[in-house]
């Protein structure tokens, strides 16, 4: 569960301009403020369900926007060549390969 939630979390922050004002305020309570179902759904006098089918729809949504924009992707890639970078900047005879690598960041724009 937490695995989905971080991913979760991530897919919000890179897309949330894409959703409606009350997709943003759902997954917020939810994944952000830790809110029930129960609690999200007394909040907006409407029922479990209707939050819960609101919000798996919403997670559908943010997955389909990674799928054809890769921004979590991109976001991931880079992060993990950077810890390549920094490992290298301790090994200071990797020379070329932190050329490389530092290359291969510029690509990815």
């Amino acid at each position: 569960m937490i695995e989905k939630t971080t991913r979760m979390n991530f897919l919000f922050d890179f897309y949330q301009a894409l959703l409606t004002d009350k997709q943003r305020s759902y997954m917020q309570l939810y994944y952000l403020d830790d809110l029930s179902l129960g609690e999200i759904a007394e909040e907006y006098s409407i029922s479990r369900q209707a939050v819960y089918d609101n919000i798996r729809r919403t997670e559908a949504m943010l997955e389909e926007y990674e799928e054809k924009l890769n921004l979590f992707s991109k976001f991931e890639n880079r992060q993990e060549v950077i810890e390549q970078i920094m490992q290298l900047t301790i090994d200071q005879s990797s020379g070329n390969k932190l050329i490389k690598l530092i290359n291969q960041l510029k690509e990815w724009d």
